[in-house]
């Protein structure tokens, strides 16, 4: 016999797991769309708010630590993600809609940038706006997601137990 509440439990994290791998694999086209687009084209595309522009970063948002032997930008990518991932999916059956959509976003851009980072080039970067470091859509994701779980945890969404 199940155990009350199981249903949900499997729900939520199926849900989570679901939405954060198809934000990371929408990303991820966005990113091979643009590198292909832009990597022929040396100019910059403005639309006022924004400049599409094709950077690579190899650091960690804004600048890696200085005391990282090489690799160990990866290393501490892949272990921070893990842990994130692991917070999340266990938590994610005492989460409601919005800090569970929060969690999803905050996943999905991590482990894009994550699978971005692997191959060696740095995580590729395009959206430009001069006032705040150059971005990406997982840059986007991980901002508005650690948002909406903050402000879905301060209003109370969260269910009680377990």
């Amino acid at each position: 016999m199940s155990e009350p509440g199981s249903e949900h439990s499997t729900a939520a994290r199926s849900i989570l797991v679901f939405a954060a791998a198809a934000l990371a694999v929408t990303d991820l086209l966005v990113k091979s769309a643009l590198v292909q687009a832009l990597s022929h084209d040396s100019h910059d595309t403005d639309f006022g708010f924004f400049t599409v522009r094709l950077a690579y970063d190899t650091g960690a948002g804004f600048s890696p630590p200085s005391w990282l032997p090489p690799g160990g930008m990866v290393l501490a990518a892949v272990a921070l993600v893990a842990v994130l991932a692991a917070v999340l999916v266990r938590s994610a059956p005492r989460l409601r809609k919005l800090p569970l959509s929060g969690a999803a976003l905050l996943l999905g851009g991590a482990l894009g940038n994550l699978v971005d980072l692997l191959d060696g080039a740095g995580v590729v970067d395009y959206l430009h706006t001069g006032w705040l470091p150059s971005s990406n859509l997982a840059g986007v994701f991980v901002v508005t997601g650690a948002g909406l779980l903050v402000l879905g945890i301060v209003r109370g969404s969260v269910r009680k137990g377990r």
